[in-house]
Parts: C-alpha cells; structure tokens; sequence
C-alpha cells in the first residue's frame, strides 16, 4: 500500500473497508467527452506500442495460438509467465508488452447464452507481463499504466481501482487483484503474483483487451465498437425486370435473407491475425 501511495501522490484517494480497497483520483467523476472521430484499430495498437515504449516497455512477439500446455489455445498472455510462475524457473516465454489475440470460451451470458456487452470468444488481450523483484516495481507499472491510457485520450480523474486486499492461490500461483476501471466500465486489472514454494519468482500481470478499450474511448454501442456499422443495402426491389421472383442465397441463420456484406469489423479479426504473422 506504501508504495502505491508513494507512486500515485497526492491527487488519489485510497479508501478501505475491511479487505476491500478503492482509489479514486480526488476529482474523479467530472464529466467526459468521447472523440468526434474513434481512432482505428492499427491506430490504437501503434499508440499503446509508441506510449510503453516511452516508459521503456518494449513489446514481444506474440506467444502461439495453439498452445499446447495446459490449454489447447492461448487464452492469456499470462501464460508467457508459467516457467516463473509455475515452475519456479527465473525465465519466461515473452516479457513486456504484448497485444496478444486470445481465445475465450467463458464470458458472462445473458439467459439465452448469448455473451453480453463486452465479453467476446477471440480478442485481443492488450498486456504487460514481466518478472519483478519487489512490490515497488508492481506499483511502477500502475504508474506507467496511467501514462498509457493518458496517451490513449483517457484522464486520471476518470480512472479508479478497486479489489480485495486477500491473497489467491491457484495451485502453483498465488496473487492479488485489483481491478481498473474508466468512469463505471471495468477495463481490466493488475495481478501481483508470485509462486508458492518460491515467493522470490515474482511477476505482474496487466491486462484489458483492445476492444473494450475501444469501447470504454468511444462510448459507441458495444456491436457497433467492436464489429463496425453493417453496410447500408440498396434497396433491390423484389421482382427483376422479367417479371421473375429475385432468389436471395441462404444464410445458416436466415435461410432466406439475403447473405450480409462483410461487416468492417472483420479488419479486427485480421489484426489479429497479422499480430500472429498469419496475416
């Protein structure tokens, strides 16, 4: 706690009751204004590379789709950590920045199953992972995390944290969360972790996704934000000139509606895929 105050100054609040911890910037909650223009995807990535790189964070290749360890598919970028974290090893698959695509079958669903606003199955995992000694460093990177979103077009005063000041242990891991938030959207959080049987192998984990950063900067309708506006149809009238009924091709949802045109959202799925160097 010591050295979040230290790092954070003055101008935050820290509130606990209990186990629980919240900081707030002391002018937190005045009103926000979205850009008149969203910024593009490949420009949101350059600007998180440019802004933790001025921090002197550099930025690692991705770590494989197919995972093979524990997980079939990389679902966190966390996972570049496991020599350290697991294994007790001083060594890890990626460190620093990473915009790592993930794939996610869990998410918070509505009754129908479908996901809700901001949970989606494949995205991009914007994070930073790396080894640390001590619990300055973890709070170094709080402070450089601010820096980041300042660059993005977000203010500290609609920045807060909040969590639980308990420890967790998954197996080999133990750790503790807590979460950051713009205005009343959950962004992501910050991981101290360390590894059971050698508390020294210690490490941060970061993380949020582009796509709910983008959402959180635009204030757009979630599909919207994340797929982009559909294409508007000419109007095509039902009959052709001959008089014959006009065929539509079928879709597995509307098997008689016209197919849709791709959806500009689909140059998300292909950062994704350059990000792999598939693309």
């Amino acid at each position: 706690m010591t050295a979040l105050r230290q790092v954070l100054g003055n101008s935050w609040e820290f509130t606990i009751e209990g186990a629980h911890l919240e900081i707030r910037h002391r002018h937190w909650g005045s009103p926000y204004a979205p850009p008149r223009r969203p910024p593009s995807w490949a420009e949101l990535l350059r600007t998180l590379e440019d802004a933790f790189a001025d921090r002197g964070v550099p930025r690692d290749a991705c770590i494989p789709l197919r995972w093979g360890r524990e997980t079939e598919l990389a679902v966190s970028a966390v996972q570049a950590l496991d020599p350290l974290l697991k294994h007790g090893r001083p060594v890890t698959y990626r460190s620093g920045f990473l915009p790592q695509p993930v794939v996610r079958f869990t998410g918070e669903r509505d009754r129908d199953g479908g996901l809700l606003d901001g949970y989606l199955t494949s995205f991009v995992n914007v994070s930073r992972v790396q080894p640390i000694q001590g619990i300055d460093e973890y709070a170094g990177v709080l402070d450089d995390w601010l820096y980041v979103l300042s660059r993005l077009g977000f203010h500290a005063r609609h920045i807060s944290l909040y969590g639980e000041l308990r420890t967790w242990q998954r197996r080999q891991v133990a750790g503790v969360t807590l979460m950051f938030r713009h205005l009343d959207l959950t962004l992501g959080d910050i991981v101290l972790l360390w590894n059971v049987e050698n508390p020294r192998r210690m490490a941060v984990d970061l993380g949020t996704g582009l796509e709910r950063l983008a959402w959180a900067r635009t204030h757009q309708n979630w599909t919207t934000s994340c797929s982009g506006p559909w294409p508007e149809r000419p109007r095509v009238p039902p009959w052709t000139p001959s008089g014959r009924p006009r065929c539509y091709s079928a879709t597995a949802s509307h098997p008689r509606r016209e197919a849709p045109v791709a959806s500009p959202g689909g140059c998300l799925a292909r950062l994704g895929l350059r990000l792999w160097g598939l693309g």
